[in-house]
């Protein structure tokens, strides 16, 4: 059976969900904002529509819908969410929302999973906690089966931090840098749609390898596989002075995160670690 799929916010992660669909014969309707990559998405043989996610919209029926677009960063909560679910008719094959693991806010280091209480201190992890909670409303007033899928860090090709390693930008000491999750694109792409079709209705499952690493050990395996000089060091209190507020929001969260419950519904990573995975990015 082929399936009509929508993706809003069909951008990097969108188009590698796309692929996974075209390969099994499916049409896809992929959502952007503007016509550049609206022209790309028609060369992977991606239907494109262009809307503006701030205003009213006519949403396209579809069987399946993969949200993967942010909310504004103005506010929240994510209006944006909100506008399509007042008229949106439930897909039949399932809503796919693209959260984040900020939701869990500081957890001091300790392994979590999808059981954690959910406490965002960071206004992003707020704005996707709000969504999660009106994706909920609305799939109990409509019987719809809708699936949240929280990510952390994501890289993959075009995702590197190229041109902030190449100006020297400080980090935080390794001895002092929190964990951290990650995640290759590719497996979140497959990630979503096998939770998309396997997952329990209602449910949230984390996106992650498993192998959490620090930031600083990030930014430096990086700087090592670009050939980069390796970015200097700060301790917190410097860098609290230095940095910005939004890069120390990273820093001042600590979790370490598995993917059990994903992994039960038969998704595994391609990229088991970090380590092996960032050599696939250039």
């Amino acid at each position: 059976m082929t399936l009509r799929v929508l993706i809003v916010g069909c951008g990097d992660i969108g188009l590698r969900i796309a692929r996974l669909h075209r390969a099994r014969g499916d049409s896809i309707i992929g959502v952007v904002r503007r016509s550049e990559p609206a022209d790309m998405l028609r060369g992977f043989g991606v239907t494109p529509l262009i809307a503006d996610l701030d205003r009213a919209w006519s949403v396209p029926l579809a069987d399946a819908l993969y949200w993967c677009a942010p909310p504004p960063a103005a506010t929240l909560d994510d209006p944006r969410l909100v506008l399509v679910l007042r008229a949106l008719p439930p897909p039949p094959h399932g809503f796919l929302y693209v959260s984040t693991t900020g939701v869990y806010g500081d957890c001091q280091g300790r392994w979590i999973d999808e059981s954690e209480p959910l406490k965002p201190q960071s206004e992003r992890g707020q704005r996707r906690l709000a969504a999660e909670l009106q994706l909920r409303t609305w799939a109990a007033r409509t019987g719809a089966k809708t699936v949240t899928l929280r990510v952390p860090g994501i890289y993959g090709p075009g995702r590197l931090p190229i041109e902030r390693l190449k100006t020297g930008a400080p980090i935080l000491k390794g001895e002092e840098s929190p964990y951290s999750n990650r995640i290759h694109a590719d497996d979140l792409a497959r990630a979503a749609v096998v939770a998309l079709a396997q997952g329990v209705a209602g449910a949230a499952y984390n996106a992650s390898d498993g192998v959490p690493t620090t930031m600083a050990d990030y930014f430096l395996q990086c700087a090592a596989l670009l050939g980069l000089p390796a970015p200097p060091q700060l301790g917190m209190a410097e860098a609290r002075a230095r940095l910005t507020p939004a890069l120390m929001s990273f820093m001042e969260e600590s979790r370490r995160i598995g993917a059990q419950q994903l992994r039960a519904l038969g998704w595994s990573p391609q990229h088991a670690s970090l380590a092996e995975g960032l050599p696939h990015c250039i």
